[in-house]
């Protein structure tokens, strides 16, 4: 999907119209071939992928009791070191596991920047109404978006390595309502994936957009996340004096 913009002061951009208007469709991932070719394309551009749970019934197919991130983890302890842009074993776990989901790995070629469906969507439209550069995104559900970027990579000194409280590791996520970095340690899941209660996971941007420097986009992410996140609190504590 090409993005566009129509203006903030003209009216919402076609992007926030498409983001409000319509739902994802239940059967994106269904289609065999085109799963194949959107997951070969994410391959070609770089992103590291490994295969993934999917929905079950109304459950995980991990089969775990009490699932916390059903249908978004993979199958292997070893996703890490699975993790592959290989094609021919893309085409291989793609066809002997029809109805896997796939993640991709972050901090080894890419970084994603995980927002709340409401900031990422403000945020998109002023980025590329500034001419920002902006890579690829996917809509995850129907409450966050993915911004996919370049890596921080790896540096020579670990004391370099810079901790950043907005870094989000899977296991961590729900301590991180707003903007959620995932780097080194971490994945997301790559479209096309479905989810429980039939949602999906869907480029809203495909893979053919090149990965920018997060540092690029993290202005704006973080200004939506902050305006978002107070508007939350402020109607939380309006709350009680509704009647």
């Amino acid at each position: 999907m090409s993005a566009e913009t129509d203006g903030r002061s003209g009216g919402q951009g076609r992007i926030s119209q498409w983001l409000r208007g319509r739902r994802p469709r239940p059967d994106a991932a269904d289609d065999s071939a085109g799963r194949e070719e959107l997951l070969l394309a994410a391959a070609g551009a770089g992103l590291p992928l490994a295969p993934a749970a999917h929905p079950s019934a109304y459950r995980c197919s991990c089969d775990r009791v009490g699932c916390p991130t059903p249908a978004r983890h993979p199958v292997s302890f070893a996703w890490q070191t699975q993790s592959t842009t290989d094609r021919s074993q893309i085409e291989r776990w793609a066809r002997h596991q029809p109805l896997a989901n796939f993640i991709t790995a972050t901090g080894m070629v890419h970084d994603v920047l995980d927002v709340p469906v409401e900031a990422g969507r403000e945020a998109l439209e002023r980025l590329l109404g500034s001419g920002i550069e902006v890579g690829p995104v996917a809509l995850s559900g129907d409450d966050r978006m993915l911004f996919f970027t370049a890596t921080r990579g790896t540096p020579e000194d670990e004391d370099e390595w810079w901790p950043c409280e907005l870094d989000c590791h899977p296991e961590t996520m729900d301590e991180h309502p707003g903007l959620r970095w995932h780097c080194r340690g971490s994945y997301v899941l790559v479209p096309p994936a479905r989810l429980p209660g039939e949602l999906t996971v869907q480029w809203l941007r495909g893979p053919e957009h090149p990965l920018p420097d997060p540092l690029s986009l993290l202005e704006v992410l973080t200004d939506e996340c902050a305006r978002y996140v107070g508007g939350e609190r402020e109607q939380a504590a309006a709350w009680p004096l509704r009647g």
